[in-house]
């Protein structure tokens, strides 16, 4: 009757009696959660911290398994600066729910104010992260998390020139080729650039290393391709000035497939491609107008999965054209990108690496890893493309992964059916 009476009250507007009910309850059922906490939320919004405080550890006490009991708890000890209270209240709240964006949002808050910029970060940073996770973050707590937020910018950038400062001695003493890749790991570790992993679409190769761009020298049979890079340009040449017989756009998905990202270029002769090798074959009235092309490309380790690779084109991306992020089919194998008429304002992102394509200067890069390019400028830009076999795999596996496509081929009763078949 008393708790009744007390919320018609509430109803009302009428607090006064409200409160009068709920402390009458307390007297009667001293284990009464509710009313604890209704009476410490009346001496909160009063000032009176210090009562206020009593009453919410009344309620915790009464509802020991409520997080946002332990919750009131720690605002209430805050504001009456009692540190070793509202740390207690906190710990109490996270370990009935380690997720609660509150808790770990007021446990951020109480080690910025002591100066524990560490603890601060790791709080701050596992409220972001659960917010990450949520379709809706409600709007209360959209204020905390653009504080979260800034709070964690300011200490990544804080501590990248921290760190900078103390390793600047130890990269300054080791050439660049020694240093690259633990530089891209500081960089990774304050934020400075994104991680980025392979995420093939259909045939995934375990433990090969999710590498952006591939050094030069591990290559050297690309001495000779790039050395012929006038005489392939000139081929490339000679098929364009005969007119677009041959072109076809890259990106040809059908009206029942779903298009995502490739909407704008889907059957968009935007980015165009002349095929000389697709599927892992020769394609007929192209790849005989290149003949020099082929041979040179004959001399490669080009990838042996029959239906899928070794692919050879010629990719024409037309002015301010902009390639989407997508990732590519296997890790198995590699992209090579031979740049053969790149006019100012091109650019190709593999990961978190944006290059600027040179005529004459190859690119190997793993295309599992999400990549675009963008044609800013107003004239065609090509490139020479074809894959090859990821230099990791043993000749062994290499021949696994050729029986390996002939028996999908096999089961799906397709010469050229896909990794998904």
């Amino acid at each position: 009757m008393l708790e009744t009476a007390a919320l018609d009250c509430l109803r009302r507007g009428d607090d006064v009696g409200a409160q009068r009910h709920w402390q009458r309850l307390v007297e009667v059922l001293p284990g009464h959660g509710l009313a604890w906490t209704q009476l410490g939320q009346s001496a909160f919004r009063l000032g009176d911290f210090a009562r206020s405080l009593a009453c919410f550890e009344m309620a915790a006490k009464a509802l020991p398994r409520e997080t946002r009991s332990w919750i009131n708890v720690a605002l209430a000890a805050q504001r009456t600066g009692d540190e070793e209270r509202e740390s207690r209240a906190l710990q109490s709240a996270l370990q009935i729910d380690a997720y609660d964006m509150t808790a770990l949002f007021l446990r951020g808050r109480q080690n910025e104010r002591l100066g524990h910029v560490g603890q601060a970060a790791r709080a701050f940073g596992a409220m972001l992260a659960v917010a990450a996770q949520q379709s809706r973050v409600p709007d209360e707590l959209q204020p905390a998390l653009a504080h979260a937020q800034t709070f964690q910018e300011r200490y990544q950038s804080a501590l990248a020139d921290s760190l900078d400062s103390a390793l600047s001695a130890e990269l300054a003493s080791l050439p660049p080729a020694q240093t690259d890749r633990f530089r891209q790991s500081l960089d990774i570790l304050v934020g400075r650039r994104r991680r980025y992993d392979a995420q093939p679409m259909s045939y995934f190769y375990p433990r090969l290393p999710a590498v952006e761009f591939f050094d030069r020298e591990d290559f050297p049979w690309l001495d000779p391709i790039e050395a012929a890079t006038e005489l392939i340009r000139r081929e490339f040449e000679g098929v364009l000035a005969a007119g677009r017989d041959g072109f076809s756009p890259y990106i040809q998905y059908g009206a029942d497939q779903p298009l995502a990202q490739w909407q704008e270029l889907n059957h968009n002769p935007a980015w165009s491609a002349f095929h000389l090798v697709k599927d892992g074959l020769p394609v007929p009235g192209n790849a005989e107008r290149c003949p020099q092309t082929m041979a040179l490309w004959r001399q490669t380790p080009w990838p042996d999965q029959p239906g899928r690779t070794p692919v050879l084109l010629f990719s024409a991306l037309q002015p301010r054209t902009h390639i989407p992020p997508h990732v590519g089919a296997s890790n198995c194998r590699l992209l090579v990108h031979l740049p053969l008429i790149v006019p100012p304002n091109c650019r190709y992102r593999v990961g978190s690496q944006w290059r600027e394509w040179r005529p004459g200067h190859c690119f190997i890069f793993d295309d599992t890893i999400e990549h675009e390019a963008r044609n800013d400028s107003d004239q065609l830009r090509v490139v020479l493309i074809f894959d090859t076999w990821h230099p990791l795999l043993t000749p062994e596996e290499r021949g696994l992964i050729t029986a390996l496509n002939r028996a999908l081929n096999a089961f799906s009763q397709e010469p050229a059916a896909g990794y998904g078949s």
